[in-house]
């Protein structure tokens, strides 16, 4: 779990360093970056920061299309769920009610706007702190003990993702 957890990470950072001039470098434009950070990067603060990185309707396209990737994840899992036939006790991930709840708050409740930026660098912070905790459960034993394949089938299957929605992407396959 370590070693997956670990790839991810790594690979998040790579992104959002090198998806903003990789992007500029073949002229996509904010909506066509904003797209291709939200299919090829996983994490969804490394899409926001990259998109933040290339431009403010970049930023909207590209979180909103990985919020819109993440919400399936709920439907999928419970029909999953249901095909199998499994029993388990499914649980709901609150992250998306919480964040509903503060878009709502944040459109709606103009007495908030002062607290606004206090609490995008509260918000900034804990996803700082727990990248750092999730990138400090990797050492080079973990890594040892599992092997380097599955460290290189991440970067190839993160390679395969990211180029082949870029090519979709420029191809006009795939646009917003």
């Amino acid at each position: 779990m370590a070693v997956s957890l670990g790839t991810v990470f790594i690979l998040n950072s790579v992104a959002l360093l090198i998806f903003p001039p990789i992007g500029s470098a073949l002229h996509l434009s904010q909506s066509q970056f904003g797209l291709w950070a939200a299919l090829a990067i996983h994490d969804t603060s490394s899409v926001v920061g990259a998109a933040t990185k290339y431009g403010a309707q970049a930023l909207v396209i590209g979180t909103t299309v990985k919020l819109a990737r993440a919400l399936w994840i709920v439907p999928l899992a419970l029909a999953t769920a249901a095909l199998k036939h499994h029993r388990s006790r499914i649980q709901f991930p609150w992250f998306i009610l919480l964040f509903l709840l503060a878009a709502v708050l944040n459109t709606y409740v103009r007495t908030l706007e002062h607290i606004t930026p206090a609490l995008f660098t509260v918000g900034r912070l804990g996803l700082t702190a727990t990248l750092f905790l999730i990138g400090s459960g990797i050492s080079r034993a973990t890594v040892k003990k599992v092997g380097w394949r599955p460290l290189l089938q991440g970067v190839l299957l993160w390679l395969s993702v990211g180029l082949t929605s870029l090519y979709f992407i420029r191809t006009g396959f795939i646009s917003f």
